[in-house]
């Protein structure tokens, strides 16, 4: 495991602590670390299965992250686990929270990291939600990258650990994906555009038990890569 290089060492030490503990507690496989830029403005994009999902990704991650999080997190373990490892930005449920919102760009301007989850809340189905435009819109905003993230195995952690089991999660980290120059004056069409383009490569991360709502295009864009790839040789 690598720890944020910039990090304070009691951050980088707190991360490490909690990276054992989830080791020891997990059978967890995790691929694509490379993948994450260790400066500039960062939007981690995952989906979200379980209500730890933020403490997973501020320990997998090798720089120091602000996440969001639901209000009702405030004054929780969660919450004091995310503020020990990073920032915790508190979301009121249910509205257009415009402080957190501004919020989110300061961190995003400054050249720091942001976990979003794109589908807006905890999806209760374990599949893929449809998702939203808020990290495409705060990516377009401030020229960060969008880190599309899939976990998958600890919705079960809970159930497991009742029955004296280590769960099985894995973790996939793809490139980061790069808005074009004109994403900034971007309207609702394209950033949905934008929003499609994140969660369909979310999808084609997890097993199409996990797809939900993308697993007919993720599939489809599966076949139709395999063809080009084939047609190529």
């Amino acid at each position: 495991m690598k720890t944020a290089p910039n990090a304070p060492l009691l951050y980088r030490v707190l991360q490490r602590l909690v990276w054992l503990l989830i080791r020891l507690l997990t059978r967890i496989d995790v691929a694509g670390v490379e993948h994450v830029p260790l400066t500039g403005p960062l939007v981690v994009a995952p989906n979200h299965l379980f209500v730890l999902d933020p403490v997973f990704m501020l320990a997998v991650l090798p720089r120091r992250m602000t996440v969001f999080a639901a209000d009702k997190w405030r004054g929780t373990l969660g919450g004091w686990l995310m503020s020990l490892l990073g920032n915790a930005i508190y979301v009121a449920r249910g509205e257009a929270d415009r402080k957190a919102l501004g919020r989110a760009a300061v961190v995003l301007q400054r050249g720091g990291g942001l976990g979003v989850a794109p589908e807006g809340t905890r999806s209760r189905v374990c599949s893929l939600l449809p998702g939203k435009n808020g990290t495409v819109y705060l990516a377009s905003r401030t020229g960060a990258v969008i880190l599309p993230v899939a976990i998958w195995g600890q919705e079960t952690l809970i159930r497991d650990w009742l029955h004296f089991r280590r769960p099985r999660i894995h973790i996939r980290i793809a490139p980061a994906m790069q808005l074009p120059p004109e994403a900034g004056q971007a309207r609702t069409a394209e950033l949905r555009t934008y929003t499609d383009e994140l969660m369909l490569t979310i999808a084609r991360m997890l097993p199409p038990e996990y797809r939900g709502v993308y697993v007919e295009r993720a599939g489809l864009q599966e076949t139709g890569d395999r063809s080009q790839a084939s047609r190529g040789q």
